[in-house]
């Protein structure tokens, strides 16, 4: 189920986009990369446990600035069109 429960301003959903673009490459660049680059491989490790740290922080950060609904084995989603945010249930 897909609920509309907010939104956020347009310069808040160009922070969460430019996240989850570069947690969306990362992880493609994972795909292919191996560990035998040993350096470079520890460098995608560390940017995506950043990058996904910022991305929970600023889900967390929104949700308490605009107390959102949320539910049990629920999570928040954005349309990047129009900033409404919904709360997505199984």
């Amino acid at each position: 189920m897909k609920k509309e429960v907010g939104f956020v301003t347009p310069e808040e959903r160009d922070q969460i986009q430019k996240l989850f673009e570069r947690r969306n490459g990362l992880n493609e660049l994972a795909k292919i990369l191996t560990a035998n680059d040993d350096e470079l491989y520890q460098k995608l490790v560390k940017d995506m446990g950043e990058t996904a740290t910022k991305f929970q922080n600023w889900w967390n950060e929104m949700g308490a600035k605009y107390n959102w609904e949320a539910a049990d084995n629920g999570n928040w989603e954005i349309d990047f069109n129009d900033c409404k945010i919904y709360l997505v249930t199984p």
